[in-house]
This record gives structure tokens, C-alpha cells and sequence, in this order.
């Protein structure tokens, strides 16, 4: 009998395929530390963004499935680069002077514009540690400043200053000629202003563990690279925590797979062992442009759970994390019916279906039931053409169309209903283009009319579909799908929309016919 491992150990799903790549570094033998280190890494520069969230949640997958595989402890580390110097104001935050007036100095020791916080830095580690939580995220965060300040960093930086040579032999050659004059892997922190300093050292001092460098005004400094007193550029400091903490595991976007090498080689420069790698590509806004956290473009966490189950998003960021995905507000109502229809998929499928379903992913192979009877979709062009300003309304249609459905019955339906309210009012409403429609598609149309108010019998969605065919076919409608672009861009405003059919079954044969009537009289839009 094949057993949850066996099929796991075969899975073509991708938390499985990186989880296998992860448990072949201890093929031979348990990792010393006693467990294997899974580590996202967060620049706090400016508040949270979605992508944040979308690394914690892919390594959590993977993290999981290899749990499923393995009998090995695992641990994550959420790790906040917030010792690094604040090089540019955020567009999107609160009190733009304070902050340009602490430009330089380490996110931790720059104050919080939102005045709730000891600094900017603990600022946004709140705001992502928060969002984590919510998810039931089970990680251990780590402050780059505590682990520079703390000493836990100081035997790595020790053996920074020893092999200085060999890390910068490694970064000179990635750099161009006028940036190598001035390169250090190492960063002072003025002892006066408190600012990160990008200033060439004059001198590294291994036995003593110490530097020697010239300030701004000429003035030479000489600092123990221990105790916080310096951090690592950027990309050493990145291979340095990876062989301080012996991380086994870490994603990252595409936009860092050209400094891999440089990562790796510092790394076992310092003498660690490279970890595991996963490059994902990177999300677009709606111009297609790379999201920023400075910029504050594309969606942040708490916009998409504004109009979305938290599930959705998760599925979102499971989807094909090698392609790059386009993330704005036209993809949440296709995120959460896509989530449905992978839940009601489930139980019937195979144990290697299920494996490779997003939803085991998801919910760690506890999976839960879906009582989303109506689309989410349905539930937008519901609240389009129904008039209601509460959940209350919409239930009025959607008891006619599930009888055995209610509030309590359906907790998923009936947060979806409050969702879709809410993202129609905001995005559907303010964009509708309603249209009149020629003299083909008002004869069709007065004919539907005709039909729904012969309709006898049940309202069967998929038989008022067939009649909704009937008659795109019988008005010589060819490809069918323009009567159907008809019906959108006339009825709803929309140039997409439901299987009509479900519709009418939703809304109502008669409300339906009325709504048809408003149409040809030019009366929708303005009511």
C-alpha cells in the first residue's frame, strides 16, 4: 500500500520537488544543529508589501512537505534586514521631512513617522509580524540590529576580517572599476551622527578585529567590527547570516539570481555551506512594472483581505511561482472561485491529486469543506444589478436560488457575500460602461424577454443556459460569444460576465425580464 511519504517522495507539485532538493543535503547524516533552517529574508524600508507575505507563505509550503518526507525538526526565520541605512524617503508614509532628515541611519535608529513605534524599523517588523500572525505563520523572528548588537553575528565578523581579501577578491569582480576604488564589504557606523557610512577602509585590522577608515570631513576613525559598531554590505551580508546560521533553505526573487554566485561564494568563504535555492519571479503592478515597497504600487496584504479570505491569497502565491504575475485588483475575484473549485475538486481526487492540488498546500493537508454555492463572480454581477447596500440584500436572491443556504450554513458564502458588496462599490460600480444595444441585439433581446416569460419551469440554471444559446443561435449571432459580450456590456456594464444562465437562476426569471425591459428603454446607469 503507498503510503503519504511514498507518494510525496514522487509529487510533481513544487513544495514537494524543493523539499526532496533540501533533504538530499543530509542524505548521509542529520544536520549537526539539530534541525533543518528554512529563512525568508525582509528589507523594512518601507511598510509590508504582498510579496512579503508570498515568500513566508512558499517556504512554509515547502517547509511543510518536507515534513511530510522527513523525520527532521525543521525551524523558519523571518529575518529583518533592519540595521540597514534608510537610502531614500518612502512615498507612502506619513511626515516626509522627519524621515529625510534621517536619511543614512540604520531603520532601526530612524524615528517612526506614525509616532507608535520606537523607531521605523520596529515600525514595519510590527506590521509584518502582525499580518504573519494572523495566517497561524509558525516562525521565529530575527532583528538584523539584535543580531549584530547582540554578538550572536560577532564570530562571522571576526572571520570577515580575517579573510577579507577573499571576500573582497569575490565583490571587486562583480563590481565596475570607479565603484571597486571605494568598495568595502564592511560599514561603519559614524560613532557621532549614527549613520551607515559608504566609505572606502583604510585598513582591516584581523588579529584585533578591528577597521580603520576616514569620515566625511577627513576625520579617521578606528572601530571594532564586533558589537554593532559595523555591518556587512548588503550582498556579503547576506552569504555571512547564511553561514552564521547554517540556513539550509531560501527563496528570493529574480531580481537577486545574478548575485547567487556572490552570495554562495562568501558564504563558504566564511565557511559555511551554501543553502538550498528557489528563485521565484517577481509581481507586476497593473502597468506591468515591478512592485515596490518604496513606491507603494501594486497591492499591499491588508488591501487584498479588504476584499478577499485570506485563503485566496494563499492560492494566489501558490500558483506557478517561476512565472511572473501580473497583481492588481482584477485578479482577487478569480483568486477565490479558482480556491473553491480546487476544494470541491479534492475529495474526489486521488491521493497524488490531492498532493499536487494548491489546496493541500494550503491548508497543510487539513482541507476543508467549500459551501461557496454561488461563485464569487455571480456574487459581483448579483450586487450589480440587485440594488443591495448589505449582505442581507444579496441573501434575499441567494436563499431563492439555495434554499437550504443561510448565514450559518454557509459562513464561507456569506463572508463572500460582504466581500463582493465591497469590491463592487469600489471597482465594478465606479467603472460600468452601460451601452444600447443595435437593432440585431435588441430583437435578440426582446425575444429572451419573450422566452423568459413563457418559462414554465424550474429555474435550472443549465437549461436557461441552453435557451440563452437558443437564442444567440437564433438571431444569427456568430461566434455566439458576441451575444453573450451583448448581454454583458448592455445588461451589467461589464465587457465579461457569468454563464447567463446561472445568472437568471440567481437574480430571477421575472427580475431578469425587468432588467432586460430597463435595458432597451436606456433606463440602466441612471437608476
Amino acid at each position: 500500500m503507498t503510503t503519504l511519504r511514498d507518494a510525496a517522495m514522487t509529487s510533481k507539485a513544487w513544495p514537494f520537488e524543493e523539499a526532496r532538493r533540501v533533504l538530499k543535503r543530509y542524505a548521509k547524516k542529520d544536520p549537526e544543529k539539530g534541525y533543518v533552517l528554512f529563512e525568508t529574508g525582509y528589507g523594512p524600508s518601507g511598510l509590508p508589501h504582498i510579496g512579503t507575505f508570498g515568500e513566508v507563505a512558499r517556504t512554509t509550503m515547502i517547509r511543510r512537505a518536507f515534513e511530510v518526507i522527513s523525520d527532521i525538526p525543521t525551524r523558519l526565520i523571518c529575518f529583518s534586514d533592519d540595521m540597514d541605512g534608510m537610502r531614500k524617503v518612502p512615498e507612502n508614509v506619513p511626515q516626509q521631512e522627519l524621515l529625510r532628515e534621517n536619511l543614512q541611519k540604520p531603520l532601526t535608529a530612524v524615528p517612526d513617522p506614525f509616532g507608535e513605534y520606537e523607531s521605523f524599523g520596529h515600525h514595519n517588523n510590527a506590521m509584518l509580524r502582525r499580518f504573519l500572525d494572523t495566517f497561524g505563520f509558525q516562525y521565529d523572528f530575527m532583528s538584523a540590529t539584535a543580531f549584530y548588537k547582540s554578538g550572536e553575528f560577532d564570530a562571522t565578523l571576526l572571520r570577515a576580517a580575517e579573510r577579507y581579501d577573499d571576500i573582497m577578491k569575490i565583490m571587486l569582480a562583480s563590481l565596475r572599476e570607479e565603484r571597486q576604488q571605494s568598495y568595502s564589504c564592511f560599514l561603519p557606523i559614524h560613532p557621532e551622527t549614527g549613520r551607515v557610512l559608504y566609505v572606502p577602509i583604510k585598513h582591516v585590522d584581523a588579529a584585533k578585529g578591528e577597521i580603520t577608515f576616514d569620515d566625511e570631513e577627513g576625520r579617521e576613525w578606528t572601530l571594532p567590527v564586533t558589537g554593532g559598531n559595523v555591518k556587512l554590505q548588503w550582498k556579503p551580508d547576506f552569504g555571512a547570516r547564511w553561514a552564521a546560521l547554517d540556513v539550509d533553505f531560501e527563496m528570493y526573487g529574480k531580481d537577486h539570481s545574478t548575485n547567487t554566485p556572490i552570495y554562495d561564494g562568501i558564504c563558504e568563504v566564511l565557511g559555511g555551506r551554501k543553502p538550498e535555492h528557489f528563485t521565484y519571479e517577481l509581481f507586476l503592478d497593473d502597468q506591468g512594472q515591478k512592485i515596490s515597497k518604496s513606491k507603494g504600487n501594486g497591492l499591499s496584504i491588508d488591501e487584498w483581505l479588504t476584499y478577499a479570505a485570506s485563503e485566496s491569497l494563499s492560492y494566489f502565491m501558490y500558483q506557478k511561482p517561476k512565472t511572473a504575475k501580473r497583481l492588481w485588483w482584477d485578479v482577487i475575484p478569480k483568486a477565490v472561485d479558482e480556491y473553491h473549485q480546487q476544494l470541491r475538486a479534492y475529495p474526489d481526487q486521488a491521493p497524488e491529486q490531492q498532493l499536487a492540488n494548491p489546496v493541500y498546500h494550503i491548508h497543510r493537508g487539513q482541507v476543508p469543506s467549500s459551501d461557496m454555492v454561488v461563485p464569487f463572480a455571480m456574487l459581483l454581477n448579483l450586487a450589480s444589478v440587485a440594488g443591495a447596500k448589505d449582505k442581507a440584500g444579496l441573501w434575499g436572491f441567494i436563499r431563492r436560488y439555495a434554499p437550504d443556504a443561510s448565514p450559518e450554513t454557509h459562513p464561507q458564502l456569506d463572508e463572500a457575500a460582504g466581500y463582493a458588496l465591497r469590491y463592487f462599490e469600489d471597482f465594478v460600480a465606479p467603472t460600468r460602461v452601460f451601452r444600447a444595444p443595435d437593432e440585431k441585439e435588441r430583437a435578440a433581446l426582446e425575444d429572451l424577454a419573450r422566452r423568459l416569460a413563457e418559462w414554465d419551469g424550474a429555474a435550472d440554471p443549465e437549461e436557461l443556459q441552453t435557451m440563452v444559446f437558443a437564442v444567440g443561435k437564433d438571431h444569427g449571432f456568430e461566434p455566439l460569444r458576441a451575444w453573450f459580450q451583448a448581454l454583458y456590456q448592455v445588461l451589467l456594464g461589464a465587457d465579461q460576465g457569468p454563464r447567463f444562465g446561472g445568472f437568471i437562476a440567481l437574480y430571477g426569471i421575472d427580475e431578469t425580464r425587468a432588467l432586460i425591459g430597463r435595458a432597451l428603454q436606456g433606463d440602466l446607469g441612471t437608476a
